[in-house]
């Protein structure tokens, strides 16, 4: 990622279906890296070398649209969609180079600001299958009880095999109030869930707190890297200071990223020198991103959570955490996203996301399609969902003892020397 462009804005990796969804990533909810618009070529444009390539894809198009018994599904705008999203599809890079509708581009803006409409989950393209990177706090899918990992089936009866994201989002977006059947496929267990949801208007609480009960650690949420999240956390950190908490939990699960700019600024929170994180062009060129004053840093003893669905800019805070020893991560290898993807407006307000860079951690390592190895790895029940500090404000200490949360009661083991 480089340094923010406003024009587009930059994000990291993805699509919303906070439909939001919206991620992605994407937080159909999704989010990107995303930096400058390029400038689009005429036709007249095309070069001599690629002329016979456009001529073979008139032929095809002719044939579709002359032939094809099912007249009313020839749609040129839908077939001139479908032809885009293959060539960008014919790259490889699953799940981060696409093709964004008008309609995706509008929902990506939206969970800039943090506010979307949608069920609240973010989805990607991997191995084949539309996958669920996280859901979004305080959701319809979330309080459904949808997970990270998980595979969407179809939508209202209808099976997105061999569809495109861009498709299977249409199908899920919808109008707050209206409402929406996802069938997931759990793929640990392999079983076969129904999920009525009920589309709504989501807001995005960036940043928020909780002291555990009855302690003196700081329960600190991330849900999203969303405008103004460092913000957020600096007023967060201060409150944790005047409340004179001695240790930090930084939860960063189920997190799918958000502007690179407030993933610099969220971790120069916590690490005082040195790189947030590398970016490698395609030339092998490497400039580093470094940590910005940003006002008081956070020295407290921490543990940092992440699980899958920790994505993008996530990634690059817990990577930077990690290299600068900051903290453990604790829970379970993040999801691997890694590229710059610069965003090309195209004539109708439709665009291209296309990989130009990809980024590393400080020390190097490589984040894409692998993602990051906690320090120690803890894996939750099938059943059981990650506990955020506002179901936490109404729990006593043995409710939070037995929720079967392991991944935070192992950071309060390592904070404090002892169990829950």
């Amino acid at each position: 990622m480089g340094n923010e462009i406003k024009q587009p804005t930059q994000l990291t990796a993805r699509f919303a279906l906070c439909v939001l969804l919206v991620v992605g990533g994407f937080i159909a909810g999704a989010v990107f890296d995303r930096q400058g618009l390029s400038t689009v070529a005429p036709i007249a444009d095309v070069p001599a070398s690629a002329q016979p390539d456009f001529q073979l894809m008139a032929q095809a198009w002719n044939v579709i649209t002359d032939t094809y018994v099912d007249r009313a599904a020839v749609i040129p705008r839908n077939l001139t969609y479908g032809a885009i999203s293959g060539m960008v599809d014919a790259l490889g890079d699953t799940g981060h180079s696409r093709f964004l509708t008008p309609k995706m581009v509008k929902e990506e803006n939206n969970q800039e600001q943090g506010q979307l409409n949608g069920v609240g989950i973010e989805v990607e393209v991997k191995n084949g299958n539309i996958v669920v990177v996280a859901p979004l706090d305080n959701t319809p899918a979330q309080k459904a009880g949808i997970r990270a990992g998980d595979i969407i089936e179809s939508v209202d009866g209808k099976s997105v095999s061999g569809l495109s994201l861009s498709q299977v989002v249409s199908m899920v977006t919808g109008p707050p109030g209206t409402s929406v059947t996802l069938t997931i496929v759990d793929p640990s267990t392999n079983t076969t869930h129904n999920y009525k949801l009920t589309r709504a208007k989501i807001t995005i609480d960036n940043a928020v707190w909780q002291p555990l009960p009855g302690t003196t650690v700081a329960h600190v949420r991330v849900a999203a890297f969303s405008q103004g999240v460092s913000k957020d956390l600096q007023k967060v950190l201060a409150q944790v200071s005047q409340q004179h908490m001695t240790s930090v939990i930084l939860d960063l699960r189920d997190n799918p990223g958000g502007l690179l700019s407030e993933a610099v600024g969220v971790t120069s929170q916590f690490v005082v020198t040195g790189n947030v994180l590398l970016e490698k062009d395609a030339k092998g060129k490497i400039t580093p991103i470094p940590v910005e004053p940003s006002g008081p840093v956070n020295s407290l003893p921490m543990v940092v959570l992440v699980n899958q669905g920790t994505a993008s800019a996530a990634e690059i805070t817990a990577g930077a955490i990690q290299d600068a020893q900051r903290a453990k991560l604790v829970g379970e290898v993040t999801f691997g996203t890694g590229t710059v993807l610069n965003q090309v407006g195209l004539s109708d307000g439709s665009a291209i996301l296309i990989a130009v860079q990809e980024w590393l951690t400080p020390s190097g390592k490589t984040i894409w399609h692998k993602g990051i190895t906690p320090d120690v790895t803890v894996s939750l029940p099938h059943n059981v969902s990650p506990l955020t500090p506002e179901v936490e404000r109404s729990m006593t200490a043995a409710q939070v003892r037995s929720s079967g949360d392991a991944q935070l009661l192992k950071g309060y083991e390592l904070l404090t020397g002892k169990s829950y």
